[in-house]
């Protein structure tokens, strides 16, 4: 039996109420910072579509008023699960912005597991969206995901995720983080998010890197979600290398 929902969230933005409609309601702007690929008819009735890991899910738009208010809900599912997302956007004084963000809709029988991801992969996409219109804002990301099923416990994943950002004792905002993979340029930054046991960022002058941990009760799978600024991005061979180091990593 399905069991309704209603998730809010509210946060204020160092952006404008256009560079938040632009990042909140376009394909493009949305892939800056949200999970997967997302595409956007721009009108009432068009079409919202998510994709990732070769799933894909059609969503209709229900309120298209830019600048101030974009929604999109999913078609029930034949045991009526669906998702329902509205943000609502409010100008405030010396160019900053409120953004209110409320999703419901209706969970399967798992739903107190789905109900509590929801909630706390929310704070991790807002302060991604976050990070992205303070430091990205008129940038394109390109998304890379990648996926390690059954990586290990969170203390393990976790310990080995840091260290290899070359961080040692607990990690914290702020701190500076360093990781080099073959294939790609070294990469050199800050981290700027960080709720463990479920999530961890890291932000570099071209990248906002994700790593998220689904917990033993959704198969301890560890997430790469980055998004990816420069100019020369190649999504495919970055994914692979970021595939790779998931492979590699020393857990499980």
């Amino acid at each position: 039996m399905g069991h309704p929902f209603e998730l809010g969230k509210e946060i204020e933005l160092s952006a404008t109420p256009e560079e938040v409609w632009s990042a909140i309601a376009t394909g493009p702007g949305i892939d800056s910072w949200f999970m997967g690929h997302s595409e956007v008819e721009p009108r009432e009735g068009g079409r919202h579509r998510f994709a990732m890991a070769g799933e894909v899910e059609d969503a209709t738009v229900t309120a298209w008023e830019p600048g101030k208010r974009y929604a999109y809900q999913t078609e029930p599912g034949p045991d009526g699960t669906f998702m329902a997302i509205e943000y609502l956007i409010e100008g405030r004084d010396q160019g900053s912005t409120v953004l209110r963000m409320v999703h419901s809709g209706v969970l399967g029988d798992n739903w107190e597991t789905e109900y509590d991801a929801l909630r706390v992969g929310w704070d991790m996409y807002l302060g991604t969206l976050t990070a992205y219109l303070a430091h990205f804002a008129g940038r394109t990301g390109t998304p890379v995901t990648a996926f390690r099923p059954g990586a290990g416990d969170p203390d393990q994943v976790w310990a080995a995720v840091t260290s290899a950002f070359g961080l040692t004792g607990p990690a914290v905002a702020g701190q500076p983080a360093r990781l080099e993979l073959p294939g790609l340029p070294p990469t050199g930054g800050v981290v700027d998010l960080v709720e463990l046991p479920t999530y961890f960022g890291v932000r570099t002058t071209d990248a906002l890197y994700r790593f998220i941990h689904s917990g033993p009760d959704r198969g301890n799978v560890l997430v790469v979600g980055h998004h990816i600024f420069a100019a020369d991005a190649d999504p495919a061979g970055t994914r692979q290398v970021w595939q790779d180091w998931l492979t590699g990593l020393p857990v499980g």
